[in-house]
């Protein structure tokens, strides 16, 4: 049997947040669409970076700072880390395990298609890999 790729344990449909959305459009989108982190979306539908409710939480509630006047791209830092549609589950254990992230998007050439979450990657591994990802992502 062929390994398992990204796009065989994505969600697919992932939706953007734009850079230029606020935190408390943000936090609506992600309790509407039921998720834990949306990607953050600029320029011509650039991914700019990934935003969790917890980002949302410590970096805006947290810091005293009003949801309305903080812009999701000001919370992207750095380059967004992503995988390929068509990279395998053992590249998206190594990326997620490198960057220390849990969720990653799916990019198939430039256009997003979709996001794995820690628990997917989990699903897809042997046993010792997933426990190998889960304790390399829960320490600092």
């Amino acid at each position: 049997m062929a390994t398992a790729t990204a796009r065989d344990i994505m969600t697919g449909g992932a939706q953007c947040v734009q850079a230029h959305d606020n935190a408390l459009d943000a936090a609506r989108k992600l309790t509407e669409l039921q998720v834990g982190a949306l990607p953050i979306c600029g320029e011509n539908n650039r991914l700019v970076g990934v935003v969790t409710d917890r980002d949302i939480v410590v970096r805006v509630l947290g810091a005293g700072l009003d949801p309305t006047e903080v812009e999701m791209g000001t919370l992207a830092q750095g380059r967004a880390v992503t995988i390929g549609a068509d990279d395998d589950v053992d590249e998206v254990f190594t990326t997620m395990t490198r960057h220390k992230v849990r969720r990653l998007p799916v990019i198939d050439g430039t256009d997003l298609v979709g996001m794995v979450a820690l628990a997917d990657a989990a699903r897809a591994l042997e046993a010792p890999e997933a426990g190998r990802l889960i304790e390399a992502l829960s320490t600092d």
